[in-house]
């Protein structure tokens, strides 16, 4: 079985997945792979590079983030050019790694970490899709304390993301994580046995 992992930002989805792996399941991160595709060497830097110039390739052919992300954040058809190149590279090395582990280890779990899953209509890729959920105003205050951010900026960043209600409304299973890490875990073990998990 394959599932999708997705939340808000701060609602624990690391917690959630690191879990799950200690439960037996086969992660594939895709914040992980995003940072993989773009290494020297890899199409998706290449194109990146003839888009937005060398000005934001270092010089030992590494990306620079920094430079690409004063560009992109200011201008959203600059960063729509960038997930253009990004997220299919990034899917494409997602479903071949989740295709390897079914293939090697077909009894086991696999969980895609997709923190945008819903935004970019991932979900039919997959078994189901469970949500990490806090509610918003505790989203927030880890947001604040877990980034140093003003409340603005954090409703801001937040308010770039769906809605976190209307992502557990449309997921299969749903982890409350505004509770003890106790109550995330006997959450995650209810689901473990529900699924039959080995």
């Amino acid at each position: 079985m394959k599932i999708g992992l997705t939340g808000g930002i701060a609602s624990g989805k690391s917690t959630v997945a690191h879990i799950l792996v200690e439960r037996g399941a086969l992660l594939v991160d895709a914040d992980q792979v995003a940072r993989e595709v773009v290494f020297p060497g890899e199409p998706a830097l290449e194109a990146i590079a003839s888009t937005f110039g060398q000005a934001v390739i270092n010089l030992d052919g590494s990306l620079n983030r920094k430079a690409l992300g004063e560009i992109v954040f200011r201008d959203k058809a600059a960063l729509e050019q960038l997930e253009a190149i990004t997220h299919p590279a990034i899917r494409q090395q997602m479903q071949q790694r989740i295709h390897t582990f079914e293939e090697q280890f077909p009894e086991r779990l696999v969980v895609a970490d997709v923190p945008l899953l819903y935004e970019t209509k991932q979900q039919k890729l997959y078994d189901g899709v469970m949500v990490v959920y806090v509610p918003a105003g505790v989203q927030c205050v880890r947001l604040m304390e877990r980034n140093s951010l003003t409340e603005e900026e954090a409703k801001r960043r937040i308010s770039l993301q769906m809605d976190i209600e209307q992502k557990r409304s449309l997921a299969d299973w749903v982890i409350d994580n505004s509770g003890s890490l106790d109550e995330t875990k006997r959450q995650i073990d209810h689901f473990w046995k529900s699924q039959c998990l080995p």
